[in-house]
């Protein structure tokens, strides 16, 4: 394959088997694509998939499994820790091999406008892919999610890139919207505390995402994981090599220790680039003159 392209849909589902397992059906049907990893969590009551395929089948799994989720899926009756304004609720594509991030602001526009078209569902373009400058952050357009969607729909600076068949500035009834964008490799990153109080891991996570003067490249909520009763700051690390993991780590245990709580374990969400793994094992073991390119035996694996 000469030409790959990476593709990470979010959806808003996380409890039911039977549709989850449905979607990886869809994904696992198209040719040209593979299924490298899903998860999915009950408390976020989200799943995250992570798709690699040449140009047409990313295209095509992407449209594929719109109209599957919103099949399946009603957001009228769901509930997560994890804010959400659509049945699919994210859809990013990232340049791996052979494609440059002008082919997936291309291709993220053409399954945009597909997923309108085919699934019914309104879409609105973020980062490399947004249309204005206003949209390129996921949390502004997400902002409101799916139950004050309709109302932020009906102010003219928020009518979608492409909308419905019916040319209504809306959401889908039951699938909301879709944000479906281009962007550089994305690590979802969750750090645990010893402690059921959402208010300390909404507190720390306002000192360590980078919109509230925090670390540039973190974008950070608390949340309560139900089912363990504990509380999280769950992360999206942007540029892992602007802002490491290790950086947010060691930033969070020194904010929990002044609540008298300690982190208890960290989540890895998908997939993630080995470097940002590595990075973190350098730190963490104070590796003195380590160069990543000479010494990890498999860089030297044809």
């Amino acid at each position: 394959m000469t030409k790959i392209i990476e593709c990470i849909p979010n959806f808003s589902e996380g409890r039911r088997e039977e549709v989850i397992e449905g979607l990886a059906g869809v994904a696992k049907s198209v040719p040209g694509v593979t299924l490298l990893d899903y998860s999915a969590d009950a408390s976020h009551n989200r799943s995250v998939f992570t798709l690699m395929g040449d140009p047409a089948g990313i295209k095509a799994v992407a449209v594929a499994l719109a109209k599957y989720a919103a099949e399946k899926i009603d957001l009228t009756t769901h509930e997560g820790e994890h804010p959400r304004m659509g049945a699919v609720d994210v859809i990013p594509f990232v340049p791996i091999k052979g494609v440059t991030m002008e082919d997936c602001v291309e291709i993220a526009r053409e399954v945009g406008e597909a997923i309108a078209a085919n699934a019914g569902i309104p879409v609105y373009l973020y980062e490399e892919a947004a249309t204005k400058d206003t949209r390129r952050n996921l949390a502004t357009i997400r902002k409101g999610q799916f139950e004050g969607m309709a109302k932020k729909m009906a102010k003219p600076e928020w009518k979608p890139d492409f909308c419905s068949p019916s040319g209504e500035s809306a959401p889908h009834p039951t699938a909301g919207v879709v944000a479906v964008g281009a962007r550089m490799p994305l690590i979802a990153f969750n750090v645990n505390l010893s402690t059921s109080d959402v208010n300390i891991a909404n507190n720390i996570a306002k000192i360590v995402r980078g919109s509230s003067g925090g670390l540039k490249y973190c974008k950070g909520i608390g949340i309560l994981l139900e089912d363990r009763n504990i509380a999280q700051v769950s992360m999206n690390m942007v540029n892992y090599e602007g802002t490491p993991l290790y950086r947010a780590v060691e930033l969070i245990k020194a904010e929990a220790r002044r609540y008298g709580v300690h982190v208890t374990g960290t989540e890895l969400i998908g997939l993630a680039p080995a470097k940002a793994l590595i990075d973190s094992a350098e730190y963490y073991l104070q590796l003195e003159d380590f160069n990543y390119e000479q010494q990890v035996l498999e860089n030297h694996l044809i």
